[in-house]
């Protein structure tokens, strides 16, 4: 019997994970399917239900639903429950188990693609949604001084940097809230050694796909950039970050990763990632 897998969320268009996916099943042989099931809001909680048939053994989450889909599983892992935040869903013993494996493949491809040392930086996190939450957890973890959380609504920004700031303080690192990088963020952009987008701007077939949440705020050649949008594969965040000759990294690299992870979840086999990121680059360059 033929064995699906898939990824949810609205709209789609820009995602290539059902390429390298289905390339990595197929190095293997699998008898499974990756798909691309683009969901509208109302139809989440069948999407999700869905997945205790037989033939499905689990679905990667993406915009807008990392934390919508939390009410329809029935456990978290760790690092799901604190970020609270699900991009992996996997079937186990019956149940559906949320998973965050955004904070694996942040951190891997920070350490092995940049070879960023975040201890003790001072970091600014644009963004307070559900991949904002994965970063902030994976970014704890390795201990920076300080991390500021930007949002355009600030009382969202407060809720997002308040349900880490316990946890963080614990760790050694300070968490405060940063202001909306387009109002008055000129003056302090310099103060961070490292800036990171995780809002969807920039991205391909995204209303703001042609804007970076920088606007036109000077990067300083000491900064370094971290773009988690992936496609275009250089973002309006990144191109800015190259003029400026600032360190830079775009999302392929946590994209591949990420889904490395997952594929292990699904399949209990080694993921064969040079054969993912081959295929993710391929996808970009078409």
């Amino acid at each position: 019997m033929t064995q699906y897998l898939g990824l949810i969320g609205y709209p789609l268009g820009h995602s290539i994970s059902p390429v390298f996916q289905q390339k990595a099943l197929d190095h293997y042989g699998l008898d499974i399917k990756y798909e691309s099931w683009e969901t509208p809001p109302e139809d989440l909680a069948d999407v999700v239900a869905s997945l205790n048939h037989p033939d499905r053994l689990g679905v990667n989450v993406t915009v807008p639903y990392k934390q919508a889909v939390l009410q329809y599983i029935d456990r978290t892992t760790a690092a799901a429950s604190e970020s609270n935040a699900v991009n992996t869903i996997v079937k186990e013993n019956g149940q559906l188990v949320g998973h965050n494996t955004d904070c694996v493949g942040f951190i891997r491809a920070l350490k092995e693609d940049a070879g960023f040392d975040v201890k003790g930086a001072k970091v600014l996190v644009l963004g307070v949604g559900g991949a904002a939450r994965g970063v902030l957890y994976a970014l704890i973890s390795e201990h920076p001084g300080l991390i500021a959380v930007a949002g355009r609504n600030g009382h969202n920004a407060r809720v997002c940097a308040e349900a880490f700031m316990a946890e963080a303080q614990r760790q050694g690192t300070r968490v405060t809230i940063g202001r909306w990088w387009k109002e008055g963020m000129r003056q302090d952009i310099g103060f961070y050694d490292m800036v990171v987008n995780t809002t969807p701007m920039g991205m391909r077939g995204n209303a703001a796909e042609n804007e970076s949440p920088l606007d036109s705020v000077d990067i300083p050649p000491k900064q370094f950039v971290y773009d988690i949008v992936y496609n275009p594969a250089e973002t309006p965040l990144i191109k800015q970050a190259k003029a400026a000759g600032a360190r830079h990294l775009g999302g392929l690299p946590m994209l591949v990763y990420q889904g490395a992870a997952a594929f292990e979840l699904w399949t209990g086999k080694t993921a064969p990632v040079d054969v993912m990121m081959a295929a993710a680059k391929e996808a970009l360059a078409e």
